[in-house]
């Protein structure tokens, strides 16, 4: 049983910081990438930041600059470290793995940014 479980979200105001983290749990065959989604009120879903088994990022054009993703293999852990906060940035954040055929979800953390 494959679990994902995210902490570090929380209240901040503009331009404050926060850095969230996922630890994965379980056995994952294999790690294709990982990364972070989230999802506003009223709004698509979308991809924050995302770290390939390669070493590769890609990051949404909204946060670059602002958002660093990292990854720690001996702990299986993959965090987002969120800078110069937005109010914009206000959304529930979702940790994934995507493994080889099949994708895995954390249940969601609320960052709130306050202007």
């Amino acid at each position: 049983q494959v679990q994902l479980v995210e902490s570090g979200g929380g209240l901040v105001q503009a331009g404050g910081s926060l850095r969230l983290s996922c630890a994965a749990s379980g056995n994952i065959f294999r790690v294709n990438a990982m990364g972070w989604y989230r999802r506003a009120p009223g709004k698509q879903r979308e991809l924050v930041a995302a770290l390939t088994s390669g070493g590769s990022t890609n990051y949404a054009d909204s946060v670059k600059g602002r958002f660093t993703i990292s990854r720690d293999n001996a702990k299986n852990t993959v965090s987002l470290q969120m800078n110069s906060l937005k109010p914009e940035d206000t959304a529930v954040y979702y940790c994934f793995v995507m493994g080889s055929g099949v994708d895995y979800w954390g249940q969601g953390t609320q960052v709130t940014v306050s202007s």
